[in-house]
């Protein structure tokens, strides 16, 4: 697999763009506007406490409070050595109420970006990642990647980890995927840095006010070389030479086995517009997906989940229904696992691939969908099929999916997907204009409407317009407004 990764950097956004065998899989975008928060540690205050959510909202300095569930907050456990010497660890369910009071500081770390009308989602369990290792403050769990199969190379990590800790530390490490082959020095070197980083965040947060950012992560281009290239990435490519000086600087220190991946692009055309990055993301704000066969998906995003429908659409196939069926679904099962990373889908997803009637063919299915989305880096749960033929399952989300960054809701129809027909509007009229007959006296009404609901009371509800007109011994005018929606209408009396 030849894997590239585009970075365009303009003024106030950074995008980059992860291509797979010349095919976009993945798309970050970063605005200075809106900068994504998740991994930023903050200083908090708690501003309510509410026991029967097991919940507190904490005031981190944004538009809205920040939401910090009990299961996210560490507990202080009070640990009693059994009769063998072994140590007992109090986990029983501590109340809201007993962790966090109203008016208190408390350092949180944001794990999930406000999403619509949701504040920030909140941990104390803080985790600082590198290049090689994730510190987890104040927790002495220690353990390697399961992305790394290799036992033996899981081994020596785990060795090297357990030589590198010192003794007496409390604080707990991962080791990253990308720590695969890394020598002991690379590996005790990302080691020095957490603890140089935690130090001065302990520092910060013991001088500044509640309400008050106390670490940022870095920005989109850094993160990227931090957490995105993997040992298959054959090249990173951007676009602008202030970027790319900051991106051999942080290589250097950092990541110098990265330095000859990274190249400045100077190509006349955008650098978006190699391997049709520009057009995929164009499309991938469409409900409609077309496959290759013929057939098409639909997507459908809600504020409580995610749905997609599989369709034959023009794909007839050669053999039998079965089968034409059948292979519809598997490329679609592809096509939806790179969708769902493109457009950042997360959440619950129902998919409702086209009934089949073998369940053999219903298990390959599955199969090749779970095959297609082992590549996608975030978090992912597909249930079995269920009764109705549905396939359930759930992504991690923790930013805003592309479509939220990139579109505002339809001004004219508020979301909704649809407006009223201009025969509606007119029904609509008739009523308002006998509302105002029997509450009003006057002499003639005037209506100010859509070009096309214009057109209709002129053409096929002209009857109707004029026994109304008859009705109220009035005159009726009509006016066209260019820039009313086509719902929009005022009746005015003269």
């Amino acid at each position: 697999m030849r894997e590239e990764i585009l970075i365009n950097v303009t003024a106030g956004e950074q995008r980059a763009a992860v291509v797979e065998n010349g095919v976009l899989q993945e798309i970050f975008i970063d605005r200075l506007s809106r900068r994504g928060l998740v991994g930023n540690v903050y200083k908090g205050r708690v501003k309510r406490v509410l026991p029967g959510m097991q919940a507190a909202f904490i005031d981190i300095g944004l538009e809205r409070t920040a939401f910090l569930h009990a299961s996210d907050i560490s507990k202080p456990s009070s640990n009693d050595n059994g009769e063998d010497g072994t140590i007992i660890v109090n986990v029983a369910p501590t109340s809201i109420s007993d962790l966090v009071t109203e008016g208190g500081e408390i350092l949180v770390q944001v794990l999930k970006d406000p999403l619509g009308t949701k504040g920030a989602r909140l941990t104390t369990f803080v985790t600082l990642p590198s290049r090689y290792l994730v510190m987890l403050p104040n927790n002495e769990n220690r353990g390697v990647s399961a992305r790394i199969e290799d036992e033996q190379e899981r081994t020596r990590l785990r060795e090297i980890l357990d030589d590198i800790v010192p003794a007496d530390s409390r604080d707990g490490y991962i080791v990253r995927t990308a720590a695969e082959g890394a020598s002991y020095d690379a590996l005790r070197a990302d080691l020095m840095f957490l603890e140089r980083l935690w130090e001065g965040i302990v520092t910060r947060a013991g001088s500044i006010n509640a309400g008050k950012l106390v670490h940022s992560d870095l920005p989109l281009m850094l993160r990227t070389l931090r957490d995105r290239v993997q040992h298959d990435v054959e090249r990173i490519r951007v676009d602008s030479q202030e970027a790319f000086d900051e991106m051999n600087n942080f290589c250097s220190s950092f990541l110098p086995q990265l330095t000859d991946k990274i190249e400045l692009y100077t190509g006349r055309r955008p650098i978006f517009d190699l391997h049709g990055v520009e057009e995929d993301m164009s499309r991938a704000r469409e409900r409609k997906v077309d496959l290759k066969s013929g057939g098409y998906l639909i997507f459908d995003q809600t504020e409580a989940m995610t749905t997609v429908d599989v369709n034959t659409g023009g794909f007839v196939g050669h053999r039998n229904q079965e089968d034409t069926l059948y292979r519809t679904n598997l490329e679609a099962a592809v096509a939806i696992a790179r969708q769902l990373r493109l457009r950042n889908l997360g959440g619950i997803i129902i998919i409702d691939f086209i009934d089949m009637v073998e369940a053999t063919h219903r298990e390959k299915v599955l199969d090749a969908l779970q095959r297609a989305l082992a590549g996608d880096h975030a978090k992912n749960q597909v249930m079995p099929v269920s009764p109705l033929g549905l396939v359930e399952m759930t992504r991690k989300r923790t930013r805003e999916s592309l479509e939220h960054i990139l579109c505002d809701a339809c001004p004219t129809c508020e979301g909704r997907g649809s407006v009223k027909t201009p025969q509606t509007v007119c029904y609509e009229i008739f009523r308002e204009i006998l509302r105002q007959h029997r509450q009003f006296s006057f002499d003639e009404i005037l209506i100010l409407a859509h070009q096309d609901v214009v057109e209709l009371l002129l053409d096929e509800e002209s009857g109707g317009l004029a026994e109304l007109g008859e009705l109220i011994d009035g005159n009726i005018g009509l006016q066209t407004e260019n820039l009313y929606a086509p719902d929009q209408y005022d009746v005015v009396l003269m």
